[in-house]
């Protein structure tokens, strides 16, 4: 496994040639530790799922690090330009219908997709360094604790990673608020660091919650 430092040079260079190779990395997000794979290259993203121990019934976020990254994935509703200029970069995931080129894994069969343009310097320098989006899922077993450090990652994952880039312990930020935009009115499907009241102020109170 090769372990990376968060303010190496190289680094994105290095998780690039990785993610090509069908490679899968422990990389710090600016929620929790994520997992980053090609979603396009379909062995890496069934050895993720492989990896967390999770069937194909669950969506799997996309990082971009642009509306043109976005556009590149998927079909975004009238709502989602005002939206993206509100809060993106930032931690709020929006799903938008996904293109016919993204994979029903990343799917999960349903037509749409996840994406999140993140702040955090990490993520984004990895994403460009790839130029294409990368997958975000946690970097845990299913059931178990997010990791906000690389090594309670690597106890949970070991030698099913690549590469672990470490910035460190995170600062434990909520994970992120995922906004459905293919439900009429857009639904919050979890609210995490950018709230209701934000988003409800935003859209003139045109939101709901997901229904308990």
């Amino acid at each position: 496994m090769m372990r990376i430092a968060g303010d190496d040079g190289a680094g994105p260079a290095a998780v690039r040639d990785v993610i090509r190779d069908g490679g899968v990395v422990c990389f710090p997000t600016d929620t929790t530790y994520g997992l980053a794979v090609d979603p396009n290259n379909a062995a890496a993203v069934q050895r993720l799922l492989d990896i967390k121990g999770r069937g194909e019934g669950k969506p799997i976020l996309l990082l971009v690090d642009s509306l043109e990254m976005t556009d590149a994935v998927a079909q975004p509703p009238r709502e989602f330009e005002s939206l993206a200029a509100g809060f993106w970069p930032g931690p709020i995931t929006f799903v938008v219908p996904a293109r016919s080129c993204v994979s029903g894994r990343i799917t999960a069969g349903t037509g749409t997709v996840g994406v999140r343009w993140p702040r955090a310097d990490i993520p984004l320098r990895l994403v460009s360094a790839c130029g294409h989006p990368l997958t975000a899922t946690s970097a845990n077993r299913s059931g178990r604790p997010a990791a906000r450090t690389a090594d309670e990652a690597v106890d949970q994952l070991g030698d099913d990673l690549d590469a672990v880039v470490d910035a460190g312990r995170l600062p434990g930020a909520a994970a992120s608020t995922v906004l459905d935009l293919t439900a009429n009115p857009p639904a919050l499907l979890r609210e995490g660091p950018v709230p209701y009241r934000d988003l409800a102020r935003f859209l003139g109170g045109r939101i709901r919650r997901r229904p308990a």
